[in-house]
């Protein structure tokens, strides 16, 4: 029997073959894209398979993802916010296509939700793609602060637990809406949405659990819309990309099919600290004198920031 659950896991599935055909057909034309002068790959491997793998238990990957590039300095900072957008979609796709399989909740508080991020990414990342490296340094950094102390406060227990419920009605449906809304519009900065989201979801009195066909169902949608925006500007790194979704998504089941769940409360801790550091190295960049050059190289350069 056709169900709307159904009409949505197609729809994912589409807008997953979608990506992969648009993105191979711009890949054809776009000039090279890398941040250096060779490619980071073995390094960039590990990265995307290791956020992803605990991306897929839980824990954001864009954050630690950003710390990854400013340990190294692989991707440019102007770049980062396209990279992760398009670096993780595929990888996020096949997160959604399994969680909402498999946790039960309402499916039109799920559309909803689902809706509301892509319309705040769509709108973000058209600004986004257009702003200048310092602006994406400063923006990124306090970002990523405020990541941290969300971060912080529920490891320390201190906002709800959540409750029984798998659906939202009424003024608290409004409120998710506003609120992924909001948090779709940060993902075209860089900024992951899991972490916020399960608070959000657990302050509104859900079910844990239900944030995370919601979260992965939003990031599903939203990251390849967003995305190939960031790939028509060519605001993102195109090699490190490709290998973060090759490496991403056997990461992505091995978690769910293998491992399934862990201890993670020390590695979130280990989180904390990395999204910190992040936050840091890119406000000191923002800091440091250089040219204020767009974020999309001029189309008289032949190599990138």
């Amino acid at each position: 029997m056709w169900s709307l659950k159904n009409a949505l896991l197609f729809a994912l599935v589409a807008v997953g073959v979608w990506f992969i055909v648009a993105w191979i057909r711009f890949a054809k034309t776009e000039r090279a894209s890398s941040s250096g002068d060779r490619p980071h790959t073995l390094y960039h491997s590990i990265t995307g398979f290791v956020a992803c793998f605990f991306d897929t238990l839980g824990i954001g990957n864009f954050a630690t993802t950003t710390s990854a590039f400013k340990f190294r300095g692989s991707v440019a900072d102007e770049k980062i916010p396209g990279t992760l957008n398009v670096g993780y979609a595929l990888p996020t796709v096949v997160q959604a296509l399994i969680y909402i399989s498999i946790v039960d909740v309402d499916i039109w508080t799920l559309l909803l939700l689902i809706a509301a991020s892509v319309v705040g990414v769509w709108l973000g990342a058209g600004v986004v793609s257009r702003w200048p490296r310092r602006n994406i340094q400063v923006g990124m950094g306090f970002a990523l602060l405020a990541a941290a102390t969300l971060m912080v406060l529920s490891q320390f227990h201190l906002v709800p637990a959540g409750g029984d419920t798998l659906e939202l009605r009424g003024v608290l449906l409004i409120v998710g809406i506003v609120g992924n809304f909001a948090l779709g519009a940060l993902m075209s900065l860089g900024i992951g949405l899991y972490g916020p989201c399960l608070i959000m979801i657990s302050l509104l009195g859900m079910n844990p659990r239900a944030a995370f066909p919601i979260m992965m169902g939003s990031c599903a949608f939203l990251m390849p819309i967003g995305g190939m925006r960031f790939i028509r500007k060519g605001a993102y790194d195109r090699a490190a990309s490709v290998i973060m979704t090759l490496s991403g998504i056997p990461a992505v089941l091995i978690a769910a099919y293998i491992v399934r769940s862990l201890p993670l409360t020390y590695i979130r801790w280990l989180v904390v600290v990395v999204v910190v550091y992040a936050a840091a190295m890119m406000l000191r960049s923002a800091m440091q004198k250089q040219p204020d050059a767009p974020g999309i190289p001029a189309e008289s350069e032949s190599h990138p920031l």
